[in-house]
Order: C-alpha cells, then structure tokens, then sequence
C-alpha cells in the first residue's frame, strides 16, 4: 500500500470553474462603459479568519487562471506550478492565492470572443479597447466580492509585473508588498514593435474575416501561428536557442535544399505556434498586446515615473534576469531608481540566467530564494505565520 501524503505535500484538488458577474458596469480608461463584466478565477488555500493572507497572482500575456496543479484544458502542470502549493515557496498551506483571468482574456472572463448581449453574437472587433487599469480595477472588484481589503502581496512576471506596478499605483492602501518580474513601468518602442507585427500576421490571415471569424465558424490558425513564433522568440535569450537547438537538423542527416523545417528551431518554433492556437483567442491577442502597448505610468503621472509612488508605505521587491532582452535588468532599475527617489522600501535582484525572458517561468534556483526570502520577510512583518521548514 502506498504510503499517506504528508498534509503540508498534499497535491492541489483538482481546479474549480470560478466566476463572478460585476453587480455594476465598468468604466474603463476610454471612457466606455462595459457591462455585464465576467471575471473568471481560481484560488488556493483558505483565507484566514483576518482576511489577511491573501497573495494576489497576476498573470501574463498568454497565461490565464489555472497557475497551479493540473490545467483543465492541457492536462499539464499549471504555468507557476513548480511555485504555488503546499510546502513550495507560495505556500498554500500559508496564504490564500487568487488569480483571475484577465479583463478581454479568453479563459471565461469577459473578452472579444465571449457574447455581446446587444447583438447576441461574440464581440468580435466590437468589444471595447482594454488597458492594464481596467484589468486591475476588475480584479479589485472580484477581491470586493471575496471579501479581501488588503492584499499581504501582489506579484506577477511580464505583463503581471504592469499589473503589479498599477496596483501598487492605483491601490497603495490595498497592497502590503509588491512583487513586480521581469517586468517594466512601459512597454519600450521595440516591443511594441514586436506585438504590431503579431497583430498584423492575425489580420492578414483570409480566415480573420475582419474579426469576425468565430461567426463565420473559422479560426485564423496561421495568422495566429506566425504571431505566436514571433513574440516566442522573444520570451528566449540567444544562448538559450543555442544551447537548445544550435544548428541542428530535424530528422534528416543534409540539408533539403526546399523550405521543410530543415533546422529543429525552425520545428519548435512550428510546433508552439500549431499548440498555440488550441488554447488561445486570436482577437484577445490583439486587445492584449495593445493594452501592454498602452501601459506607461511614468506618462500617466506627468512623465515622472517617480510620481506614481510618492507616498507609498507598500514594500516592494524587484526581480530582473540577465539574459532578457524583452524586459532587460535596465527597466527594473528605472522603477527601483525611482522609488528610491520618494525613500520606497525597496530590494531588488537581478538573477543570473541565460535563458531569457521566460526564465520566471522555468526552475531557477536562485529566483525562487529570492522570492521565498522576501516572502518570509514579508510576513514575518505581518505577523503572519513562519514558515515551517521540514527536516
């Protein structure tokens, strides 16, 4: 017989179909008014009787709710899974976790491909442009509904750390600590570079149908591919695609002197793109991209980043990689320069990796201490319970 799990080692229980509807519409930064608003989420572990424990987990461009434990829809570990459950460095056994899909998603909350109750048809084009504050100001809505008035932490890695970094902006009475990785205070010319070329490969597929394909019963799969292949490589350093593919074949011995996936990064890159458009809305991809593109909060507070975080009593604890080149260590120290300009409490780390901008997302040892030093800092602040350290 199998030996009995530990209680602090127990796997998650398999995910919940969590929604809630806004009770009232949502003004948004344009200034158009959205309503019903429908935010899809999940949590894990049980919120204290102080309501005080709760970590707030905020996703990036192409991820969604299901962090932890078995994804619903791939069967695979969620997308932080080596980080959130019992006994690992986002304990669940320690703080209540919550992460929403965000606003014009495509997991179950409210996006271009859900129905248009005007119309009775998916938005499509006619769902309204989002910015990374309405994403925020939807998730404080669903914290209003959970009964949570102040996060212990807020963190998230690329387009999480703009939503950390609104946050923290937007809310400083809600927000203890602040966790923003890999990460920038705006999105630099190159990248929206980047996301314009995405854009454009989704718009020039035939089966786009002007936004319009899902009631034309098509999906733009190459348009989307291509976007995917893109911004992939992107997410890697150079030493990372070196280390991985180098110059190798795929499946043949010489060259074939045609345009086959003679190389194994051209396979992989084929292959994350044909995955992609499974699991991902073609239409959310633009309305997301462009609310990253949108993001600037040194713009937002009369072009001085400074001015965002005067006054703040949030605790905040930067992470920056090496290795990327989308949101390079440079970015990082912007934010931390200027908090140190209004005296913030701030730390900050840049980890020593070559594997790129996704490297929040894979094993690296010393990003994970790092994370669990300040947490256990954090909450030892907060008069929340010690971790407890087995052996």
């Amino acid at each position: 017989m199998a030996p009995d799990i530990a209680p602090e080692l127990a796997p998650l229980p398999p995910a919940q179909d969590l929604k809630l509807t806004l009770e009232s519409p949502l003004v948004l930064q344009s200034g158009v008014t959205l309503s019903p608003v429908t935010l899809a989420y999940q949590t894990y572990g049980t919120l204290n009787a102080a309501r005080s424990n709760c970590v707030l987990i905020c996703h990036a461009l192409t991820g969604d709710q299901y962090l932890a434990g078995v994804h619903p829809v791939n069967g695979k570990p969620g997308w932080w899974d080596d980080l959130v459950g019992p006994g690992k460095v986002i304990d669940t056994n320690r703080f209540f976790v919550v992460c929403s899909n965000v606003l014009g998603g495509c997991m179950g909350s409210t996006g271009p491909k859900e129905i248009n109750p005007a119309t009775r048809k998916p938005w499509g084009l006619e769902f309204p442009v989002i910015t990374i504050r309405d994403m925020v100001q939807a998730q404080a809505k669903l914290l209003d509904y959970l009964g949570i008035d102040k996060l212990f932490c807020v963190m998230g890695g690329s387009m999480g750390a703009m939503q950390v970094l609104e946050w923290a902006n937007r809310f400083p009475e809600r927000v203890f600590a602040a966790v923003p990785i890999a990460g920038s205070y705006r999105h630099s010319a190159q990248n929206i570079a980047f996301h314009e070329v995405g854009r454009q490969a989704i718009m020039a597929d035939p089966d786009w149908c002007h936004g319009n394909y899902l009631a034309e019963n098509k999906i733009p799969k190459r348009g989307l591919a291509v976007a995917r292949m893109a911004a992939h490589i992107t997410y890697l350093s150079e030493a990372a695609l070196h280390r991985k593919f180098g110059r190798r074949l795929q499946d043949r011995e010489t060259l074939t002197y045609g345009f086959d996936a003679d190389f194994q990064v051209e396979s992989y890159l084929r292959y994350q793109g044909s995955t992609f458009v499974d699991r991902f809305d073609a239409n959310s991809y633009l309305y997301i991209t462009r609310a990253m593109d949108y993001f600037d909060l040194a713009q937002e507070n009369d072009g001085i980043l400074s001015n965002a975080f005067k006054g703040t009593r949030v605790r905040y604890c930067l992470v920056s990689f090496s290795s990327d080149w989308l949101f390079p260590t440079e970015e990082s120290r912007a934010i931390v320069r200027a908090l140190n300009a209004v005296a913030a409490n701030v730390s900050f780390v840049e980890v020593e990796s070559d594997k790129g901008h996704d490297a929040f997302l894979l094993d690296e040892p010393d990003f994970h201490q790092t994370l669990q030093g300040f947490i256990d800092g954090s909450a030892e602040i907060c008069g929340l319970p010690s971790r407890e350290i087995k052996g």
